[in-house]
């Protein structure tokens, strides 16, 4: 079916999928709102459980490393800790409120013919008391590793579904804020609580609105085998060990994005195509979907003006239509975000031009945090507003756009300074770190010290060795650029040396030197 026969519709899922990568975009009415990359060799790891094993306890942080297998150990603080026991049920207050969708994403072993298993993480309890160096565990990747960081953890196991999400170890059911229709969350709560096992709970997610019972039983039921599956494996399995692996991008996109405010889902890919067909008719029969396989000439993500709006989300400077732009620069510990007029000059006054960048600034801002996906402490640098009203104006329309985004966000709110602090949610890589690497030139630090600065250093260098050694000439090997300068506008200072230590000083340029790379020789 051909892709371009059809008019383009509000909201789509674009598929690209090639050999080692798959790639997806959220189109929100034609724009790029969200982007997904996996790679085979770098398959996401957040929702895989895995049996670990403890290496390290650090009572001074209440935490402990893991080792499950991925190369860098991992962390598990001890609010995360599930503690088995025979005598205690966990108990959570199970309030309809306080889900967002965000979430929905022992030594001895019990006999079967025992009571059920029962869990509990007793406040204040210690990670030493807890935990023991060598000892078995089984946890979940919470958060991807990330930059020097290991992978977040917690032995609180949760199992999405197309549904619900299964928590066997707590007992509470909680409800997704999007549901707001009080007769539809009433009718879930009760089909969940005369079904669920006793001590568990469930995540009823957003999928459920006018689902029918027998469906969503047939989900708690796939979840509860699952979990009893994966307790079977934990058993006899040898630590570290994956006891169960989450799906690959392609599923999990149509379990957890193909919702019924996507009109249509476009793959580029046959093997592809078949295995979505299969997946929604095992798991999704009764949802009604146009999933189009494509067939165009050009590359999808071309096609549908995807390639660009990565190229864009790499890089520091964002243009406003108004002529203003934005600068995004991420560090390690945080991501600023600065604001400014640029090119746009405005009509009326300072203020008002001042009031309409900051306002078209805050769409393009959220837009890219959901693109980038930006996590964290984030800091916004909006340009310095006067009035009081204006920077109400500025903040409640952040929070307005804020609405869309499925992460989970706080916000505070603006300072007289035009300051911003929020956080994001960050549960996988940014765009730019799957897809950059550091300069290997400038080692990421994004800057180079010039080669007149480099001339002094040797300079300086060339003070140090001069009065130790007994040789007759001194050898300076430097970059080329570097040795222009040495020869032609600093040759003076080097003449200046050459009388003050009675020594002739040569220069020779070295081509495979680094800008910053000097060696100083006495012969």
């Amino acid at each position: 079916m051909s892709v371009a026969s059809h008019p383009p519709m509000a909201n789509e899922l674009i598929l690209n999928v090639t050999l080692g990568e798959t790639r997806v975009a959220r189109l929100e009415n034609g724009v790029v709102s969200e982007l997904y990359i996996e790679r085979t060799r770098e398959q996401g790891v957040v929702g895989n459980v895995y049996k670990g094993k403890v290496v390290r306890v650090l009572p001074g942080m209440q935490a402990a490393f893991i080792e499950i297998g991925l190369g860098r150990t991992a962390f598990l603080h001890a609010s995360d800790v599930v503690q088995e026991m025979t005598r205690f049920e966990a108990e959570i207050d199970s309030e309809e409120e306080g889900i967002d969708e965000e979430g929905e994403e022992g030594d001895e072993k019990e006999e079967a013919e025992k009571k059920p298993r029962k869990f509990t993480h007793r406040r204040g309890q210690k990670i030493e008391d807890l935990l023991k160096e060598g000892k078995d565990i089984l946890v979940q990747v919470e958060k991807e590793p990330m930059g020097t960081k290991g992978a977040r953890l917690t032995s609180h196991i949760s199992l999405p579904g197309r549904y619900l999400v299964y928590m066997p170890t707590v007992n509470h059911i909680g409800i997704s804020r999007r549901l707001g229709d009080d007769k539809e969350r009433k009718r879930l709560r009760q089909l969940i609580d005369r079904s669920r096992p006793k001590g568990s709970g469930f995540i009823i997610r957003t999928a459920c609105i006018g689902v029918s019972d027998e469906e969503i039983t047939a989900d708690m039921e796939y979840l509860i085998r699952t979990w009893q599956e994966i307790e079977q494996k934990a058993a006899s399995a040898k630590s570290p060990a994956v006891i169960h692996s989450e799906l690959d991008v392609v599923l999990r996109v149509v379990r957890d994005l193909f919702t019924s405010d996507i009109d249509r889902m476009i793959i580029d890919s046959d093997g592809a195509w078949d295995r979505v067909q299969k997946f929604m008719k095992d798991f999704m029969p009764s949802m009604k979907s146009d999933i189009t396989l494509y067939n165009g000439h050009e590359p999808i993500f071309d096609h549908f003006g995807i390639e660009i709006e990565i190229t864009r989300a790499l890089g520091q400077k964002v243009w406003l239509k108004s002529g203003g732009y934005i600068i995004i620069e991420q560090t390690e510990a945080l991501t600023a975000i600065d604001v400014n007029t640029g090119r746009f000059v405005g009509r009326r006054n300072l203020e008002d031009t001042i009031l309409k960048t900051n306002l078209e600034a805050v769409k393009e801002i959220v837009y890219q945090l959901r693109l980038r996906n930006i996590g964290g402490i984030i800091i916004l640098d909006f340009i310095d507003m006067e009035r009081h009203a204006n920077r109400t104006k500025v903040f409640n329309s952040l929070k307005e756009a804020l609405k869309n985004d499925r992460a989970r966000t706080t916000i505070t709110k603006i300072s007289d300074l035009g300051l911003v602090e929020m956080t994001r949610k960050r549960t996988r890589e940014d765009l730019r770190r799957q897809l950059t690497d550091p300069c290997p030139y400038c080692e990421g630090k994004g800057y180079l010290k010039s080669a007149m600065t480099v001339c002094y250093e040797v300079f300086r260098e060339i003070q140090r060795e001069a009065p130790e050694g007994k040789g007759k000439q001194i050898v300076a090997y430097v970059h080329p650029q570097v040795a222009n300068l040495l020869y032609d506008e600093e040759r003076k200072w080097l003449e200046n040396l050459e009388e003050r230590f009675k020594k002739r000083i040569s220069v020779k340029a070295v081509q495979e030197y680094h800008l910053e790379q000097f060696d100083v020789a006495e012969t």
